[in-house]
């Protein structure tokens, strides 16, 4: 590790060097000025000079000119320096000087006539802490790094994911490799699978009345309120076709997907029916079937679908707004 001696008396440069060397620190550099250091230490933040990077400073307080408390202060007022330790050199009855260092970043100090073992444990001791918080800030920009790397997969996966451009929930074909995944799933755990088709009532009619980019704000926010009552991440929203929503409910029994319908329509039922200041006249409804199969070996997936979507069908026969529960499937 690298070592800064800044000191204005030849002699004291020589001796502080002599004892640093003679202990093993072999990456030893003097300067005799406070103008001189700063200068130094712009030129080993470059990529160029990383080499010749300090770790530790040894700055003697009084110095014509620039002094060291003045250099110890523009030293710690650098991002890319403020971290190298500064150890400051002063004479026993110097007291409010190196009151003023310690305020200005100093992280030690030695009393001269500087003794060597002194000198020595105070070295070892800074470089020790200088380790410590280059190894710190490292772990840190580690995480930053995998954090950003985790961010950018994650992005990339949410793309590969086959979404609906208006909703931004799953599309049909995300739809059926979701429910045929939970459908293989179910059959391996012996657990039931839920299944819920929502079909908007008289959408048709609020597109012609409102026109489309009303209908869209719609869909939009029907999406998000059928998303926020399935409240397990397990659960699935797709758009299945036009208004037609899905539901897809892993490890669920009737009852409970039941219960995820009711919620459904309450929700519905408490949109306050104005899209953007559009008054519809009437509260905006959906017609729900309900399937909920228990797979076993040689079991098909369809006859879910079929239950759900025949189930939903009889909802909108009946006048809509309600829901309709088919018989157990398998």
């Amino acid at each position: 590790m690298a070592i800064l001696i800044v000191d204005d008396t030849p002699v004291n440069l020589m001796l502080l060097e002599e004892m640093l060397r003679q202990e093993g620190y072999a990456d030893v550099y003097c300067v005799r000025s406070g103008q001189d250091a700063l200068e130094m230490l712009a030129t080993t933040e470059g990529d160029a000079a990383a080499e010749k990077r300090i770790d530790l400073i040894l700055m003697d307080v009084m110095m014509p000119g620039m002094d060291g408390i003045e250099t110890c202060q523009r030293i710690k007022a650098q991002e890319g320096l403020r971290d190298i330790p500064v150890i400051m050199v002063t004479v026993r009855d110097d007291d409010e000087a190196l009151a003023q260092a310690f305020d200005m970043g100093a992280t030690d100090y030695i009393i001269k006539p500087v003794k060597e073992i002194e000198l020595l444990a105070r070295v070892r001791a800074a470089l020790k802490l200088k380790r410590e918080t280059d190894r710190r800030k490292a772990r840190e920009h580690e995480l930053v790094e995998l954090t950003l790397q985790l961010d950018v997969k994650n992005r990339r996966l949410m793309h590969m994911v086959p979404r609906d451009s208006l909703t931004e929930v799953g599309n049909r074909r995300y739809f059926d490799e979701i429910l045929s995944r939970e459908w293989n799933r179910a059959r391996r755990e012996g657990v039931p699978l839920s299944l819920l088709m929502v079909d908007l009532d008289d959408f048709k009619k609020f597109n012609e009345t409102h026109g489309r980019d009303k209908g869209d704000e719609c869909l939009r926010k029907v999406a998000d309120v059928l998303s926020c009552v399935l409240k397990r991440a397990g659960d699935t929203v797709v758009r299945f076709d036009g208004d037609e929503f899905a539901a897809i409910m892993p490890n669920t029994p009737n009852g409970g997907a039941l219960s995820v319908a009711h919620e459904f329509q309450e929700q519905m039922a408490a949109l306050d029916n104005s899209f953007s200041g559009v008054q519809t006249g009437e509260a905006l409804t959906a017609s729900i079937g309900l399937a909920t199969a228990e797979p076993c070996r040689g079991s098909d997936m369809q006859s879910l679908i079929t239950a759900a979507d025949g189930a939903r069908y009889l909802a909108k026969a009946e006048g809509g707004n309600r829901i309709k529960v088919a018989l157990d499937c398998r």
